[in-house]
């Protein structure tokens, strides 16, 4: 499956589901990434890390190794 990692800059996708059970996946729930949020991916640092992404009408930073617990389902 696809992950939040695995997108690119104008990509839009689903949040499918939040891999993991510690306080990095509450973190990531309670930021929004919950089952069915829409999203957007907004750009990346220069040096690729961290990506932002628009989720709920608000812009959102995370790491790549968090957005890759991200499974997520792509929106044309």
């Amino acid at each position: 499956m696809t992950t939040l990692a695995d997108l690119h800059v104008g990509n839009r996708a689903q949040v499918a589901r939040v891999l993991g059970s510690d306080s990095i996946t509450l973190r990531l729930l309670e930021m929004g990434l919950a089952p069915g949020a829409q999203l957007s991916f907004v750009g990346t640092a220069m040096l690729g890390d961290p990506i932002e992404i628009d989720v709920n009408g608000y812009r959102l930073s995370v790491r790549k190794s968090e957005a890759a617990r991200v499974q997520v389902t792509p929106i044309d």
